[in-house]
């Protein structure tokens, strides 16, 4: 069994700050990739942010320098640090595993979790 479950999400003001958590659980050994997704009504499924299990990460351009994503790797959890939010970040945001090793050496190309709504109010 396999859970990615989110946290954190909420409405906040125009320049106000959130902290996502999405933590996976089940008998997993290790995660490749985690990241952060985002979807607005109207929109594509957008990536945001993602982080290796090595610490290398990426972020879009739109939340580079404003968002932070870590991860622990002992919990099997991602954080996305979310500063300086804006109304254009409003959305559902989706956390990502990619190649999860769970119980009997499988490996999971990849599982979503079922998303956290931010809202930022203009």
């Amino acid at each position: 069994q396999v859970q990615l479950v989110e946290s954190g999400g909420g409405l906040v003001q125009t320049g106000g700050s959130l902290k996502l958590s999405c933590a996976a659980s089940g008998r997993i050994f290790s995660i490749n990739t985690m990241s952060w997704y985002r979807q607005a009504p109207g929109k594509q499924r957008e990536l945001v942010a993602g982080i290796t299990s090595g610490g290398l990460t990426n972020y879009a351009d739109s939340v580079k320098g404003r968002f932070t994503i870590s991860r622990d790797n002992a919990k099997n959890t991602v954080y996305l640090q979310m500063n300086s939010l804006k109304p254009e970040d409003t959305a559902v945001y989706y956390c990502n595993a990619e190649k999860l090793v769970i119980a009997g050496g499988i490996t999971l190309p990849a599982y979503w979790g079922q998303g956290t709504q931010v809202t930022v109010s203009s």
